[in-house]
């Protein structure tokens, strides 16, 4: 299963991530912190991982190691 990892230490709460993403409001929460809600609506369009300023968004496909 896809999942979203989030390094916390890195992130900054821009809410860029939230902000680019075409199914915001049912994946993406910014607080503190960027968390992901929930990844059955994602589209595994990587974006958000590509407009992250700290890069602490990482994508991890089925078989690759974490």
């Amino acid at each position: 299963m896809l999942r979203i990892l989030v390094d916390e230490d890195k992130c900054i709460a821009c809410g860029k991530c939230e902000e680019i993403c075409p199914k915001a409001a049912k994946i993406w929460k910014v607080t503190d912190v960027a968390r992901i809600l929930d990844l059955r609506y994602c589209h595994v369009c990587t974006i958000c991982a590509m407009v992250c300023p700290t890069n602490c968004i990482r994508i991890v496909r089925p078989g690759e190691e974490v």
